[in-house]
Order: C-alpha cells, then sequence, then structure tokens
C-alpha cells in the first residue's frame, strides 16, 4: 500500500500571526474555506493567547464560531496556559495544541515560563481538555534551537517529551520554530524522544529560515515520521523568534512527497490557487517555490 504522509495546516494561525498583514475575520474564513477545499483535513485555525502579546490572534474566538462544522475538517487551537485552555475549550475547538518551550531565554519571552514551567503548566492543564472530551496535542517550541543563546539541551527536550506523554498528549510535535535544525539533527531528537515518550505519536513543525526545511522534511518520513505541520505559501514566523520566517510551504511539501510515490490526499493545484490568492489579499508574494515555478511535468 502506499504509504500516507499527513499535514497538518497551520497557515490560519503560524502563518498569519507574524505576518504585516491585517486580515479580517472574513478573509480568515476564506482562507480556511479553500484550504478545506483542497482536502486539509487538520488545521490550526487559532490561538487562544493573550491578544496584547500576539493582536492578530485576538479574534480567534469570532473565526471559530464562524467555520463550518459540517466539513470533515478537525479544527486546532494553540493554548499556553489555562486561561488559554478554557477559552479554546469554550470556542469547540476540535482539537488543543499546547505549547512547551525547550528554552529558558525563548519561553520568558514567549510565555513567560522557563521549560519545566511550561512543563507543569500542561500538567495542570491537560485534566480540562480530557474532561471536555477535547484531544490534547502538544508543541516543544524551538526544540532544534533557541534565537537569543543558541542550541537546545536535547536532554531537555526529552525530559518535555516524557511529562507530555505523562500528561496524556496524544502526539506530539517537534518545532523547529527558528529553522535552526538539519537534518542530522532532526534525527537525533526523533530518536531521542522516541527513548523517553515511546507511547506518543510524533509530529514534526520546521521553519524554512535557513532553507533546510523540506531536507528536514525527508529526515522526519526516512525517520518514520507520518505527520508534518505545514504551511500554505510559506507564510508565518514568531514574533518572538528574530528574523524567523515562515513554515515549509504546504504545497511545496504535498509536491515533493507526492513525486516521491506518498499520498498527501491534498489537491496541489488547488494550493497553489489558494497560495496565489494569499498574495492579493496579503499584499505582499508569497515564500513558496510552486506558487512560482508551478508543478514539474509529470
Amino acid at each position: 500500500m502506499t504509504r500516507r504522509i499527513d499535514i497538518v495546516e497551520v497557515g490560519p494561525r503560524d502563518g498569519l500571526q507574524n505576518d504585516p498583514a491585517n486580515l479580517s475575520v472574513a478573509q480568515k474564513l476564506e482562507f480556511i474555506a479553500r484550504l478545506e477545499a483542497a482536502g486539509v483535513r487538520r488545521m490550526e485555525s487559532g490561538s487562544f493567547v493573550s491578544p496584547k502579546a500576539v493582536p492578530k490572534m485576538a479574534d480567534s474566538p469570532a473565526v471559530f464560531a464562524g467555520v463550518d462544522r459540517t466539513r470533515p475538517t478537525r479544527h486546532i487551537a494553540l493554548a499556553l496556559n489555562e486561561t488559554g485552555m478554557r477559552r479554546a475549550i469554550e470556542a469547540k475547538a476540535d482539537e488543543i495544541n499546547f505549547v512547551l518551550v525547550a528554552s529558558e531565554a525563548f519561553g520568558r519571552r514567549n510565555q513567560g515560563m522557563s521549560p519545566q514551567e511550561s512543563a507543569d503548566m500542561l500538567a495542570k492543564c491537560a485534566p480540562l481538555a480530557h474532561e471536555a472530551g477535547i484531544p490534547l496535542t502538544a508543541t516543544i517550541s524551538v526544540a532544534f534551537g533557541d534565537p537569543y543563546t543558541g542550541d537546545v539541551d536535547i536532554a531537555v527536550v526529552g525530559s518535555l517529551a516524557a511529562q507530555a506523554q505523562r500528561a496524556g498528549v496524544a502526539e506530539l510535535a517537534l518545532g523547529d520554530t527558528i529553522g535552526a535544525a538539519t537534518p542530522w539533527d532532526v534525527r537525533r531528537a526523533i530518536d531521542r524522544v522516541r527513548i523517553e515518550a515511546p507511547d506518543v505519536f510524533l509530529r514534526m513543525h520546521f521553519h524554512d529560515t535557513r532553507g533546510a526545511g523540506l531536507a528536514n522534511v525527508f529526515a522526519a518520513v526516512e525517520a518514520g515520521i507520518d505527520v508534518i505541520d505545514a504551511s500554505c505559501g510559506g507564510i508565518g514566523g514568531c514574533p518572538f523568534a528574530p528574523a524567523a520566517t515562515g513554515n515549509v510551504a504546504t504545497e511545496d511539501v504535498v509536491w515533493m512527497l507526492e513525486r516521491a510515490g506518498f499520498e498527501t490526499g491534498l489537491d496541489l493545484a488547488r494550493l497553489i490557487e489558494t497560495a496565489k490568492w494569499l498574495e492579493g489579499v496579503l499584499g505582499h508574494p508569497v515564500a513558496s517555490a510552486l506558487s512560482r515555478a508551478g508543478v514539474f511535468p509529470a
């Protein structure tokens, strides 16, 4: 059977949170609808964080209220603390993705927590999601490097993964928030987390800041990872990570995987069309290669 690689689309959250453009709720809902039409079935549709810290996500309650619940897409909400968790539950998120942080310096700027404090917060908040019957996932941010202090101790990543497993997280993403990873780093981190948290399903989250994004996707797939985060158009970035650019572009990842014989279930032509639509509503070019070059003739 053809091996399937599932894509979690993060454009409506990670993609838009640091873009200079300010999309309306209606435009965000159109973005989401276009992605659904392209076959997206899991999507980060917003985040429930401080509106002062991330003002572009302040309208997430309205976005979740406006999505078409008759479609099969699972809408994921991001949360950092108990307040965010409760707001995500109130918004009827289909999944909640809780953020852990692998470094002190970034953690203090991003969510006001140390790595251990973020794990303690997850342990405190996880029962809320479990009681609400909402699947809980987690992402370890800056798992491959901190923009302020450099390399991250892989032992810290392993410890956070183990604590996430104890908290009942079903899926864990390793986040290359600043695009610092190489394929060899990816394999090393996956191997370590599989030792520390053997019962947790792994997902990978790559940014293409230094041009290694697709190579890192390849390394992850070769290591047996079947779920990859990506952002249509390659838009995105983190407000607390200087010079961090967008995620790997969904259409670039899909093209690479499907050329290699993997199945994604996504409509590449519609993804490219959506990336081109994004350029109009954002008012600037997007980063994806496929939106410029198109597909390679079969």
